[in-house]
C-alpha cells in the first residue's frame, strides 16, 4: 500500500525488456522495408518509422496514465503498466501477406519501381487502418467474439504464421550464421525457459553477446558511405497525415479483407487474454478503455504513414514480478519515440546486426505456436495441428515462389505461368495446392481448425456449417482461387472462380450432415 509513483527502480530492469523488445521490432521494419519490399530510406525513415514512433508513444504514455489513475484509486503503489508495442505478427503478416504481393503484382503489370513501392506502401496502410478500426470496436464486442470463436481456430491460425513466417525463417538465418545465432539462441532459451536470473534481463545479454560476435565474425562492416548515409538521416522527421494517401488506397480494402478481418480479430482476442492475464496478477483494468487505446495507438500509425499496428503485449505478470511498475511504459514511449523521430535507427541498424536480436524473435514466434496447443482444451489439439498448416502452406508458396525467381523465373523473358506446374509436380512438388492454400490463408486456417473442432465436440451442423462458408467464400475466389502474373501469384476474384474448392467443401458439409446420424446417443444429445 502507498502512493503510486511515476518511477521505481524496477522501472529500469522492465525498460529494458520493453524497450530492447521495441527495438528489435523497429529494426525488423527497417530491414524487411528495405530488404524485402525495396523502400527508399526517405519512405522508412521519412514517414513510416516517425508515424511508428508516435503511436508508441500515445499508446505508452495512456498505459501508463491508466495504471498511475487505477494506483491512485486503488491507494497503491504496486500497479504495473500494460506492456505495448508493435504486434510481431502483423508486422510479418502485413509485409509478406499484403505489402509484398501488391508490389510485385504492380511490377509485373509494367509499373515503374518508385509506382510499385507507393502502391504497396498505400496497402499497408490501409490495412493498418482497418485492424485500428477492428481494435476500436473490440472495446464493445471483444467479450462476445471471445465466448463465439473457439479459441483453437484464431490461436493455430496465428500460429502458422508464426511458426513459417517468424520461427522458420529466423530459425534458417541461424543456422545460416551458426557462431553468432545459436550462442544468442541458447542465451534466450536459458533466460526465458529455464529457472535462471540473470544480472541484466536475459534480452539485452542476448543481444550484447551478438553484438560481440557479430564483429568478431566480420558481420558488422562500418563501411563508410552506408555509414555516412546513415548519419545522414539523422534529424528531426516530423510525420504527416496520409489521409490522401489512405484515401487513393480505399479500393485495396476489400481484396485483403482476408488478411486484414482476422489478424484484427487476432488483435481483440490477444488483448482481452493479456488482460485477463493481468488481472490474474491483480491488476484489473478496465475492458473498453484499454482496448479503445490499443486502436487508437494503431489508427494514429496507419493516419500518420506506418503500416504496422500496435497491441497490449503478453507478459504482464513477467514486468510485474520483474519489479516494474509505472516508469517502464511511459519510458519506453519516449525513448523509441524519440529514436523514430529523430531517424537514429538507421545509425542502430549499422551498429546491431538483426542476428544479434533474431533470436528473440524467434523466442516469440515459439510462444505464439506453444499458446495454441496450451491456451486450448487437449481434445481440440488436432485442430490446431489442422490450423497450423494453412501458414505452413503459405510460407512455403512464398520460399518456391523466391526459389523461382533466383533461378530466372518471373521475368519478362522467362515468365510464371502453368508450364512450372508439371515439372515441380513431377517432383512431388504440388505448387497447385501451395498456391490455393496460400490465397486467403488466414480465413481457411481458422475455418478448418473451427471445422475439426466442433467435429471433435459432435457439432456436426456446425462443421457442416463451416464447411458451407469455405464453399461460398471459395465460389467467389476469396480463398484459394489464384492466377499467375508474371512473377507472382495472386488472389483471383469473381463469380465462380473457386468452382473446384467450393464443390469440396460443399461434400464435406454433406458428410457432415449425413454423419450426424450416425451419432451416439450421448453425443446427439449435445450435437449442434
Amino acid at each position: 500500500m502507498g502512493k503510486p509513483r511515476w518511477w521505481t527502480a524496477g522501472d529500469l530492469d522492465g525498460f529494458l525488456g520493453l524497450g530492447l523488445d521495441n527495438l528489435i521490432q523497429i529494426l525488423l521494419i527497417v530491414a524487411l522495408c528495405r530488404g524485402v519490399l525495396g523502400y527508399p530510406d526517405s519512405l522508412i525513415f521519412g514517414a513510416i518509422l516517425p508515424a511508428t514512433g508516435i503511436s508508441l508513444v500515445v499508446g505508452n504514455l495512456a498505459y501508463a496514465r491508466q495504471a498511475f489513475q487505477l494506483a491512485q484509486r486503488e491507494g497503491r503503489d504496486d500497479r504495473t503498466a500494460l506492456p505495448y508495442g508493435i504486434n510481431t505478427v502483423s508486422l510479418f503478416a502485413y509485409v509478406f501477406l499484403v505489402m509484398l504481393p501488391v508490389k510485385l503484382t504492380a511490377l509485373s503489370q509494367g509499373l515503374d519501381p518508385a509506382a510499385a513501392v507507393t502502391l504497396s506502401w498505400r496497402a499497408g496502410l490501409i490495412a493498418c487502418l482497418g485492424s485500428g478500426l477492428i481494435e476500436c470496436s473490440g472495446a464493445f464486442i471483444g467479450n462476445s467474439l471471445q465466448r463465439w470463436l473457439p479459441r483453437a481456430a484464431l490461436l493455430s491460425t496465428l500460429a502458422g504464421i508464426a511458426l513459417g513466417y517468424i520461427a522458420l525463417g529466423f530459425l534458417l538465418r541461424t543456422y545460416a550464421q551458426p557462431v553468432v545465432g545459436l550462442a544468442v539462441l541458447a542465451v534466450i532459451l536459458v533466460g526465458y525457459y529455464a529457472p535462471v536470473r540473470w544480472p541484466v534481463p536475459a534480452g539485452l545479454v542476448a543481444v550484447l553477446l551478438g553484438i560481440a560476435l557479430a564483429w568478431a565474425n566480420g558481420l558488422i562492416d562500418l563501411d563508410p558511405v552506408r555509414w555516412q548515409s546513415s548519419t545522414a538521416l539523422i534529424g528531426l522527421h516530423v510525420p504527416k497525415l496520409q489521409l490522401a494517401e489512405l484515401w487513393q488506397a480505399r479500393g485495396q480494402l476489400v481484396p485483403w479483407l482476408g488478411v486484414i478481418v482476422p489478424m484484427g480479430l487476432f488483435n481483440v482476442i490477444g488483448s482481452l487474454q493479456n488482460l485477463e492475464s493481468a488481472e490474474a496478477a491483480g491488476d484489473r483494468y478496465p475492458v473498453p478503455s484499454s482496448m479503445l487505446i490499443n486502436g487508437i495507438g494503431t489508427l494514429a500509425a496507419a493516419t500518420l504513414g506506418s503500416c504496422f499496428p500496435t497491441t497490449i503485449y503478453i507478459g504482464h505478470p513477467g514486468w510485474k514480478a520483474m519489479g516494474a511498475r509505472i516508469g517502464y511504459s511511459w519510458l519506453n514511449g519516449v525513448v523509441m519515440g524519440a529514436a523514430c523521430l529523430l531517424g537514429l535507427f538507421g545509425v542502430v541498424g549499422q551498429l546491431v546486426p538483426i542476428e544479434a536480436g533474431m533470436a528473440i524473435v524467434f523466442y516469440i514466434g515459439l510462444v505464439i505456436a506453444a499458446q495454441a496447443f496450451q491456451a486450448t482444451p487437449p481434445r481440440h489439439a488436432p485442430a490446431v495441428a489442422l490450423g497450423l498448416l494453412p501458414g505452413l502452406a503459405g510460407w512455403g508458396a512464398l520460399m518456391l515462389k523466391a526459389g523461382l525467381r533466383a533461378g530466372g523465373s518471373g521475368t519478362a523473358a522467362n515468365p510464371f505461368g502453368p508450364a512450372l506446374l508439371a515439372p515441380l509436380a513431377q517432383a512431388d512438388v504440388w505448387a497447385a495446392g501451395a498456391f490455393a492454400l496460400e490465397q486467403g490463408q488466414i480465413i481457411t486456417a481458422m475455418l478448418l481448425a473451427g471445422m475439426l473442432v466442433y467435429v471433435i465436440e459432435a457439432r456436426l451442423l456446425a462443421a457442416a456449417a463451416c464447411a458451407g462458408l469455405a464453399a461460398l467464400l471459395s465460389w467467389f475466389g476469396v480463398i484459394h482461387a489464384w492466377q499467375f502474373t508474371s512473377s507472382d501469384t495472386v488472389l483471383h476474384l469473381g463469380w465462380g472462380v473457386g468452382r473446384s474448392w467450393a464443390l469440396g467443401y460443399g461434400v464435406m458439409a454433406l458428410v457432415f450432415l449425413a454423419a450426424r446420424w450416425g451419432l451416439s446417443a450421448d453425443a446427439a444429445a449435445n450435437r449442434g
